[in-house]
C-alpha cells in the first residue's frame, strides 16, 4: 500500500488522521520537510545508520526503521559518524547493555563536533525502567528513545524529536496493536525475515523477554501471507519466520490456527523456495509439525530447538516445561522421522543452583543428540527476573563448566558436519567471499556454510554444490552444473 503513496501530495495543514498507518504516511509527510530544512543547515544530504543488538527479530525492526528513514529523505550509511544514528538495542544478556553505553559514550565525542547529529535508542534494553533512568540522568544529549511495542510510530517520534530541544521518552508497558504496511528496506534482495507474533508467555525464570516484548500477539494469516507473496513478487526466495515461540502461533487469533498449518499455505506460494522459522520451544513442538516438516519440499532442514540445560533439576528451576527424558525423547522422534535434519539449539551455563553434576547432564544430552551447532553462553543475571534473587554460582565453578560443555559441543559438531562430506546439496548464494574475491559462500538448506568457485552474479540463486572438504563447521566445494 505505501508504494502506491505520494508523500509529497499529503496535506499537513490538517489534522493527522487517527486511523493506522495512514497517521504515520502523514508523520512520514511531515518530517521530510523537517529533513530538507536540517539538509540546508547541514549543507549536505543528511545520512543515518540503523546499528543493530540481539535476534533476528531485532534485525527485522531495524529493517522497519530503515525504510522509513528512506522515505523520509535520509541516505542510509554504515558509519556511526553518521548524522542521526539509531541503536536497536538487545537486553538478554548484561553485556549487550554494556556494549551499548559504551557505543554512546563514543557518539558523544561525535555528537560535540556535529552539532546537527541526533542519537536515537529503542528496542528491548528500553522497556527497563533502570536503564531509562540510567539515561536520563548521565546521557542527557540522546535526542529520542523508544520501546519495542511502540516502534511503528518512528515517523511521528521523528516530528517529535525534530520539534523538540530536548530528550523525548515515549515507552509504552503493552500493546496489542499490529500495525501493518509501513516502510522496509530489507538488507537483502534475495532473503527476508517475516514477524508472524511478537511477545512470549513462557516466563523462563532467567528471561526478561517477556517484560519487555509483552505477552504473545499472533498476525493474522491473511496478512503474513500477503506480505510474503509482495515479497515473493519482489525477488525473495528465502524467508524466515520469526517468533520469540513460533510453536505457539495463532493461539491467540479469534480464528485459531496452528504453526504448521501457516506453513503449508506459506507452501503454496510458488515463488518462495526455502522456508525457515525461529524460534521453537521444546514443550510446543507438535507431531503435526514435524509431520509437515517431513513432507515438505520448501522447509529447510534445520530446527533450532533451545535445550538451555540437560538437568531436569535446573529445567525445573527455569520453568522450562520439559525433562531432560522428554527433549531427548523429542529430538530422537525428529531425528527418526526426519533423518537429514540439523538440530541446533542454545545451552546456557551457570544457572542459579547448577551443579558439576548438573553440566554432567547437559554434556550428556549433547552427546546423545549431537547437535550440529549450539549457542553457549554463560548464564548473566537480568534485573527483574526470578533467577535475579536465586543463589548465583561462583565465578570459578561457572567458567569449569562453560569450558567443558564448549568442549562437547565442538566435538559433537564437527563429527555432525563431517557426514555431509562429497556430497551434492543445494545452497543459496548470499555473498562474495570476504576473503577470496575468487570464491562465493552459499547457505545449505541444513544451514551449513560452503564456499566455492563464483562470480557475484550468483548472488541470490540457489545452486548445486559438491560438498568437498569439511573445515570443522563449514565446507568447500565446487559447483555441480545442472542436468536438464
Amino acid at each position: 500500500m505505501y508504494e502506491n503513496i505520494d508523500f509529497n501530495s499529503i496535506d499537513l495543514t490538517q489534522e493527522p488522521p487517527v486511523s493506522e498507518p495512514e497517521r504515520q504516511y502523514y508523520f512520514i509527510a511531515k518530517c521530510r520537510q523537517y529533513v530538507k530544512e536540517q539538509e540546508e543547515l547541514a549543507g549536505h544530504p543528511l545520512t543515518a545508520d540503523v546499528v543493530t543488538f540481539g535476534c533476528q527479530m531485532n534485525a527485522r525492526d531495524s529493517e522497519k526503521l530503515s525504510g522509513i528513514l528512506e522515505q523520509v529523505g535520509y541516505t542510509l550509511s554504515d558509519s556511526e559518524e553518521a548524522d542521526f544514528v539509531i541503536y536497536n538495542t538487545c537486553t538478554v544478556r548484561d553485556n549487550a547493555n554494556q556494549r551499548v553505553y559504551g557505543r554512546l559514550g563514543f557518539c558523544n565525542s561525535m555528537k560535540r563536533k556535529n552539532p546537527h547529529k541526533k542519537i536515537a535508542l529503542c528496542g528491548c534494553m528500553m522497556q527497563e525502567q533502570n536503564v531509562i533512568d540510567k539515561l536520563k540522568k548521565s546521557y542527557r544529549f540522546v535526542d529520542l528513545i523508544f520501546g519495542t511495542h511502540n516502534i511503528f510510530k518512528f515517523a511521528e517520534l521523528l516530528c517529535r524529536m525534530f520539534e523538540s530541544s530536548g530528550m523525548i521518552i515515549d515507552i509504552w508497558k503493552d500493546s496489542d496493536q499490529i500495525v501493518e504496511d509501513l516502510p522496509v528496506e530489507r538488507k537483502y534482495p534475495f532473503k527476508s525475515g517475516i514477524n508472524i507474533m511478537f511477545g512470549c508467555n513462557n516466563f523462563c525464570t532467567y528471561c526478561i523477554v517477556p517484560y519487555v516484548r509483552g505477552r504473545e500477539k499472533s498476525r493474522r494469516p491473511k496478512e503474513i501471507l500477503q506480505e510474503i507473496e509482495k515479497l515473493a513478487d519482489d525477488g525473495v526466495v528465502e524467508i524466515m519466520l520469526l517468533g520469540q515461540n513460533v510453536n505457539s502461533y495463532g493461539k491467540n487469533l479469534e480464528d485459531e490456527i496452528s504453526f504448521a498449518q501457516l506453513l503449508q499455505e506459506v507452501e503454496k506460494i510458488d515463488k518462495i523456495k526455502r522456508i525457515r522459522f525461529m524460534t521453537s520451544h521444546p514443550k510446543d513442538l507438535s507431531d503435526e509439525l514435524i509431520e509437515v516438516m517431513k513432507n515438505s519440499d520448501k522447509i529447510c532442514r534445520h530446527l533450532h530447538l533451545p535445550l538451555q540445560s540437560g538437568s531436569t533439576k535446573i529445567l525445573k528451576a527455569m520453568n522450562r516445561r520439559y525433562t531432560k527424558e522428554q527433549y531427548l525423547e523429542l529430538a530422537a522422534k525428529i531425528r527418526r522421522e526426519i533423518p537429514d535434519i540439523s538440530l541446533t539449539t542454545d545451552i546456557m551455563v551457570g544457572f542459579p543452583g547448577e551443579t558439576a553434576e548438573d553440566v554432567d547432564d547437559t554434556i550428556d544430552v549433547i552427546r546423545k543428540v549431537g547437535f550440529d551447532n549450539a549457542f553457549t553462553f554463560i548464564y548473566s543475571v537480568r534485573t527483574g527476573t526470578p533467577a535475579a534473587a536465586m543463589e548465583q554460582v561462583p565465578e570459578e565453578e561457572v567458567h569449569a563448566g562453560f569450558d567443558r560443555v564448549l568442549e562437547a559441543v565442538q566435538e559433537t559438531a564437527r563429527k555432525q558436519v563431517a557426514r555431509l562430506q562429497g556430497q551434492t546439496l543445494t545452497a543459496l548464494v548470499e555473498e562474495v567471499n570476504e576473503q577470496d574475491a575468487s570464491l562465493v559462500t552459499g547457505r545449505l538448506s541444513n544451514n551449513t556454510i560452503v564456499h566455492f568457485p563464483g562470480s557475484a552474479d550468483l548472488i541470490g540463486q540457489i545452486v548445486p554444490v559438491k560438498l568437498e572438504e569439511c573445515h570443522g563447521f563449514y565446507y568447500t566445494g565446487h559447483r555441480v552444473e545442472e542436468t536438464k
